[in-house]
């Protein structure tokens, strides 16, 4: 937390500054700020949590990089310089933030770090070299080369920095949160930093007119982000549904699934999984035991972790049948189909669900003492059961603050 307290300090101190120096000396074409300003802070009103994408208010990143990029407006050289690019940004966005804070949305501030320092960043390697005419021989294709150039950069700049604080924050490995940042800039992070470019170039020709001009089809973006992480939530929904047929029928106790699934995932992050396998992952963890719905009587308390290894890898091949009927993803029900074999040839998803699954009906079975006691029945197991890093990576898990042990009551 210490490297996520200082990155915010610096984005406080900068802001400050900022502010304070333009107060002092007074908006330059404050007509050309104000636009701007408007545009980030409509942005920001507009963003939304959940987004499948890594930025969830993408046309104020588009703005702000846009602004941090301008050095025309309408033929006209632009005089603006760093401290008022970050003053400006920091303004409207927070005037954008208001409704978050109000909502008491917790990413708000790692969200506003992120703003500031990202686009002080570009301004940074923009506007001392446009203002000191080091940019004059520069024109047509070189200068767009240019931008696209400094926008990349920026855009990695974003992306190691976000997974930094997220690895500050949650102490996940650095290297598969900066893996999933990067792929993320294939989507709409792509999208962000063509509009800035385009923004700022086509500000440059014909003026202001050409922010809401080029703000609209990032809006139709946004939008269509915003439906298609509405399909996801009611897509994981459903599969959540389906999970409880289990507990609803009695075969596993209630939250049984749930709980294997938060689990797992946390598993998974701290084996350096990647999103989408992290995705797969949760949702073969939340069916793992839909098998049990397929036997006549069911198993005492669902705890399949003790029953034969030949039942334990019928009930799974059952329950991966069930979910290729369902029209999950195929690989989901290659996990649930794998769960019982021998861990030297699962993949690394169904290594975990079997861990963690044991973990769980251990610890809720053995009564108070039942976390510890299953976590070394689960090292004792790992000559012939279950995979040492997946134990010992569970161990971690479970001892990091933040998060407790599932109930044994």
């Amino acid at each position: 937390m210490g490297f996520l307290i200082l990155l915010r300090s610096a984005a406080v101190l900068l802001s400050l500054l900022a502010l304070a120096h333009t107060l002092w000396y007074g908006l330059d074409e404050p007509g050309v700020a104000l636009a701007f300003g408007v545009l980030v802070a409509v942005g920001e009103l507009s963003r939304w949590s959940g987004a499948e994408g890594r930025e969830s208010a993408p046309l104020g990143a588009a703005g702000a990089l846009a602004y941090a990029l301008l050095g025309e407006n309408g033929g006209r050289s632009t005089d603006h310089g760093v401290l008022q690019v970050v003053a400006v940004v920091v303004a409207a966005a927070l005037l954008g933030c208001v409704p978050h804070v109000a909502k008491r949305c917790e990413s708000t501030i790692d969200h506003l770090t992120r703003r500031v320092l990202v686009v002080a960043f570009a301004a940074v390697c923009f506007q001392p070299l446009y203002h000191r005419d080091g940019l004059l021989e520069w024109s047509g294709p070189s200068y767009v080369l240019l931008l696209v150039a400094l926008l990349v950069l920026t855009a990695l700049c974003d992306a190691v920095l976000a997974a930094a604080m997220a690895h500050a924050r949650t102490r996940w490995p650095f290297g598969p949160l900066l893996r999933d940042e990067l792929r993320a800039l294939l989507g709409i992070g792509s999208a962000v930093c063509a509009t800035g470019v385009v923004m700022a170039l086509a500000a440059g020709v014909v003026g202001l007119w050409a922010l809401p001009v080029f703000s609209l089809p990032l809006l139709l973006t946004q939008l269509s982000f915003r439906r298609y992480a509405a399909v996801r939530t009611t897509y994981r929904q459903t599969i959540a549904s389906l999970a409880r047929a289990t507990e609803i029928a009695g075969y596993t106790p209630a939250g049984h699934a749930r709980r294997v699934a938060v689990l797992s995932r946390e598993v998974g992050r701290e084996l350096g999984i990647g999103e989408p396998e992290l995705t797969v992952l949760e949702y073969a963890a939340l069916m793992h035991d839909i098998g049990q719905l397929s036997l006549v009587d069911p198993v005492p308390a669902g705890a399949t972790a003790g029953l034969p290894a030949a039942e334990q890898r019928r009930i799974a091949l059952l329950g991966g049948a069930v979910v290729r009927q369902t029209g999950v993803d195929a690989e989901v029900a290659v996990v649930v189909e794998r769960q019982a074999d021998p861990y030297r040839e699962q993949p690394i998803g169904a290594r975990i669900v079997r861990a963690v699954n044991a973990y769980e009906e251990k610890a809720r079975a053995a009564g108070p003492g039942g976390p510890r006691r299953a976590l070394e029945e689960l090292r004792r197991g790992t000559a012939r059961d279950y995979h040492p890093q997946v134990v010992e990576s569970l161990v971690r898990v479970l001892s990091r603050d933040g998060l407790t042990l599932p109930s044994v009551g």
